[in-house]
């Protein structure tokens, strides 16, 4: 069975859970990107008088986002997730390593392009208690280009995440292999109503 690459140099048991942590720390990320990304969509709509709030709420997210994702990875480095299950297709198998990395590698970089763009703004850290403040003035040769490239990479990040909902949904829903289950918090049986040819999920590996 092909092995992808991005599940781990040594998966453990093919269709197991994913552990409490590895749970946790997927729809964290799930939450932070659909709270920053609502925020960044509306960027123009929000009211002048308000504005500088909104934007320095949408970059504190951006940071806390890209924290969650550094201790995802130390996680992942040390905790090998499980195999995807044994009847899952060679179609799904050869695209799931990719559209992960392109993920991971969005996830990464969009927020450094985002904090490039708000100190190039001549903007401050505001964390409520502390302010932080760079001493960088408004530069719009470098901030017009970033921003552009913060915008463009953030509407890739939302086509591939959809992409990859689409996936699950289709696994859970049409295909009913137990994929989806390997990542639902609580126990997967409340949402588990598979036909008989599906493969059971086995219980988590670890946290």
């Amino acid at each position: 069975m092909a092995k992808d690459p991005l599940e781990s140099l040594q998966p453990l048991s093919s269709g197991a859970r994913y552990g409490n942590t590895a749970i946790a720390f997927h729809w964290i990320v799930f939450v932070l990107v659909v709270i920053v990304g609502t925020l960044g969509l509306l960027h123009d709509d929000w009211p002048r008088r308000t504005q500088s709030f909104w934007i320095n709420v949408h970059a504190l997210l951006g940071l806390l986002l890209w924290v969650v994702l550094i201790l995802r990875f130390g996680w992942r480095i040390r905790h090998a997730p499980p195999g995807l299950p044994a009847n899952v297709g060679v179609l799904a198998r050869r695209f799931a390593s990719p559209v992960h990395f392109a993920l991971y590698a969005l996830l990464f970089v969009i927020p450094i392009i985002g904090v490039i763009t708000f100190i190039y703004h001549g903007r401050i850290f505001d964390f409520g208690l502390y302010r932080l403040d760079l001493g960088i003035k408004k530069n719009r040769a470098i901030f017009g280009p970033t921003e552009d490239i913060h915008g463009y990479l953030a509407y890739g990040l939302f086509g591939l995440a959809g992409l990859h909902a689409a996936a699950a949904l289709w696994h859970q829903f049409y295909l009913r292999d137990g994929v989806l289950q390997r990542m639902w918090p609580g126990s997967p049986r409340r949402m588990w109503s598979g036909r008989s040819a599906a493969m059971p999920v086995q219980e988590r590996t670890g946290d």
